[in-house]
This record gives structure tokens, C-alpha cells and sequence, in this order.
């Protein structure tokens, strides 16, 4: 089994379930800038979801065995700092507890560091045949 593509597909789900739920539920019951929140962190849990499905895809290529092994911590690093950017943005606006998006910037800084690892991977060197 492809965990990685499995996580991502399971992250691309709930982030269209997330949206729907939070724009039918949430959303009347939010301040404007606790709604900026939550669409700052569906959007990033959208396109952090897509990023680690590529990578889960692209694992499953031919390519050199430290573009995979790269390729595969860029994908985790990209589950990671989904879940810890936007999920500490939910359970805020769910709770008020403002102090859960302390969490947020280590989120932020572990999808930077996913996307320089998406660069690593490029910088291989392709295994000689």
C-alpha cells in the first residue's frame, strides 16, 4: 500500500468536506477575521492535500532511488505541515481558543520546508544504468 497516496487522498477529501461543513455550519456563527482563518487554512489544506497525492503519484515512477527516498520526506513533510497549519486553524475557530494557532507557524514553516525538499529531490543525481 501507498501510505503516502492514501494520507493525501484522505487530506484532499476532508478538505472538501471541511469547506462545505464550515460554509454551511461554521460560517454564520464566525467573526470576519475568524472566517479569513478558516478560508486561509482550507486553501492550504487544498493545495497541501494535491502536493502530497503528487508525491504519493510520483513515488510510484522510475526514477533514482534518492530522488524517491526525497521525493517521499517532501510528501510527509507536506502531511505534516497540512496538518499542523490549517487543523490548528479549525480547532481554533471551533473552540475560540486563540491560542491553538501557536501551532499554525510550525505549520507554515513545515510546508516551506516540504517545497525545498520538492527542489532536493530535483537535485539528484539520476542512478547510473
Amino acid at each position: 500500500m501507498n501510505r503516502l497516496l492514501f494520507i493525501g487522498a484522505l487530506l484532499g477529501f476532508l478538505s472538501v468536506a471541511i469547506g462545505a461543513a464550515a460554509e454551511h455550519a461554521l460560517r454564520p456563527g464566525l467573526d470576519e477575521e475568524t472566517w479569513r482563518w478558516v478560508l486561509t487554512a482550507i486553501r492550504y489544506h487544498q493545495v497541501g492535500s494535491l502536493a502530497a497525492l503528487a508525491m504519493g503519484l510520483i513515488t510510484l515512477a522510475d526514477l533514482a532511488p534518492a530522488s524517491l527516498r526525497r521525493l517521499r520526506v517532501a510528501g510527509w513533510l507536506f502531511v505534516l505541515g497540512t496538518v499542523l497549519f490549517s487543523f490548528s486553524i479549525y480547532a481554533a475557530a471551533l473552540t475560540g481558543l486563540d491560542a491553538l494557532t501557536y501551532v499554525t507557524p510550525f505549520g507554515g514553516v513545515t510546508l516551506m520546508i516540504a517545497w525545498l525538499a520538492v527542489g532536493w529531490a530535483a537535485l539528484a543525481r539520476p542512478s547510473p544504468d
